[in-house]
């Protein structure tokens, strides 16, 4: 390969969109970034406008190829990475949605999700599709959208609404829009909806029908490294072959080489999420995790994982910035959290959208406990960090009970990793290394990956081993007897959000 050819990845994500370019060593080359509008219609609901997605993609990409000063001669292929369960429903004929995207955090479709479990409960299709019942996954809200849009499900059965998650409606405008797009997701974002069986990778007819959801709808399932089509969108890397989609948190997985059975990685983002290897075996969880697909390169066999997803992580972050103004950028927290030594005997559950992993309890809501006059700002600060650290352990503990296996060290990437506060307490707390690598942007560069092992850029999974490289480790230095404490506070903490939302509680 010249030294002028490089692979660019498309990173949808929650809060922003983002172009990175990678050069053959899997270093960044440049960076575009645009944050979109959250929405919060009501308690509860949070959409993103999907015309503005596009637009600032559109944008991002341009930013990127104008700081390297490179076009579209120079890149042998783009891959797409996004927030996944987010859900969008479109006109084919007309590329217009015909409702916002329904974010994953949206906890809307409780009712639909209930009634679906009926007499079975949220385990209802979960030996199928790995995954409970929760307002978390796409299927319940293509549900939602065609029995709330008005004259939707006519469209729908009619065969001119398409559905997507965000890689789909992604793909669908860079190859074309209206014009011949391809309507394609790939197996990781497919195990997101509840809509796919994980042993046939296949749509399954009989819950698509259970959700009212027409098989039309539903985009092609493709591998997480292949060829799915080429820049047809005006202006927008014409010919170029969009060859790689994955989810953002197995892309992440990929990105941080996570190959062997027993390997995990934990992104810290919007929300957590903790990821394990299980190669070729499909685990059922009996621990309140996830069975997804992990990846599927082109024809070969695909892997799977188990997930512990954690609602809430970066964003209370957020939350204490924009919604409290305890300070004005998110880095401050740790200038905060550090004017004290521990946190004073306060915890922060931050259950905005109920819990996640391993609770999955849509009834809790956000508390803060253990409040004295002793408490200050900057306690609140460090119980806000500490409780990202508080939900890893407790995914993890459910992991290592699933899969037999005791991790040996934990692999981490995303924003918060920039914090050293947190990435130490999360080492005291876990009790084993805490390993953060030099391209922390893993997500991004997981989809590079596999859109250049789909071209030959790359040959496969042991270039990516090879290019992977350690940054920084935090070793473990708490006391047992203060580890356990601390824990175990944070469990009774939990305890305090349950049964918040009941009839009398309007959102």
């Amino acid at each position: 390969m010249t030294e002028k050819k490089y692979v660019l990845a498309i990173d949808q994500g929650t809060t922003s969109s983002r172009a990175i370019i990678f050069d053959h060593a899997g270093r960044i080359v440049s960076v575009g970034q645009l944050e979109h509008e959250q929405i919060f219609p009501r308690a509860g609901w949070v959409e993103h406008d999907a015309i503005e997605i596009w637009e600032n993609v559109r944008e991002v990409v341009a930013q990127a190829l104008a700081k390297a000063e490179l076009n579209k001669d120079n890149i042998v292929a783009v891959g797409i990475t996004n927030q996944r369960e987010t859900t969008l429903v479109w006109d084919r004929t007309t590329g217009k949605p015909v409702h916002n995207a329904i974010v994953w955090q949206d906890t809307r479709t409780q009712k639909i999700v209930d009634e679906l479990g009926g007499d079975v409960g949220p385990d209802r299709y979960k030996e199928r599709v790995g995954l409970p019942l929760a307002t978390y996954f796409a299927g319940p809200k293509v549900n939602w959208i065609l029995d709330n849009v008005e004259g939707a499900r006519a469209k729908a059965e009619a065969g001119d609404l398409v559905m997507g998650t965000m890689d789909t409606w992604v793909l669908w405008n860079l190859t074309g829009g209206v014009n011949g797009g391809v309507h394609v997701t790939d197996v990781t974002n497919a195990s997101r909806t509840m809509l796919m069986d994980l042993r046939t990778l296949d749509w399954d007819q009989e819950i698509a029908a259970d959700m009212g959801i027409p098989m039309s709808m539903l985009p092609e399932i493709k591998s997480s490294a292949e060829v799915y089509g080429v820049g047809r969108a005006q202006g927008l890397l014409p010919g170029v072959p969009i060859a790689g989609i994955l989810g953002d948190q197995q892309a992440a997985t990929f990105g941080q080489a996570c190959f062997e059975t027993g390997m995990a990685k934990n992104t810290y983002g919007t929300g957590c999420f903790m990821l394990m290897n299980t190669g070729e075996e499909i685990v059922p969880s009996k621990n309140g995790l996830l069975t997804t697909v992990c990846y599927r390169i082109g024809e070969q066999k695909p892997v799977y994982a188990l997930e512990g997803s954690i609602a809430v992580a970066g964003s209370l972050v957020q939350w204490l910035r924009d919604n409290l103004r305890m300070f004005d950028s998110a880095p401050e927290i740790e200038q905060l959290a550090s004017t004290v030594e521990d946190n004073g005997g306060a915890y922060v559950v931050p259950a905005f959208s109920g819990l996640f992993a391993p609770y999955w309890r849509s009834d809790a809501r956000g508390a803060i406990v253990g409040l004295t006059r002793y408490v200050n700002r900057g306690h609140i600060a460090r119980a806000v960090l500490e409780a990202t650290a508080y939900q890893t352990r407790e995914v993890l503990d459910a992991m290592e009970a699933d899969s037999g296996v005791k991790l040996a060290e934990l692999k981490v990437d995303g924003g918060m990793t920039a914090n050293e506060t947190l990435m130490q307490f999360q080492a005291d707390q876990l009790g084993v290394d805490v390993v953060r690598p030099v391209v922390a942007e893993t997500t991004a560069l997981g989809a590079a990956y596999a859109a250049g092992i789909a071209v030959g850029f790359w040959n496969g999974e042991q270039d990516v081993i090879d290019n992977w490289a350690e940054d920084k480790r935090w070793s473990p230095a708490m006391a047992d007897d203060e580890r356990a404490r601390l824990y175990r506070n944070w469990k009774k903490a939990v305890t305090k959000t349950f049964d918040w939302v009941d009839d009398d509680v309007v959102e």
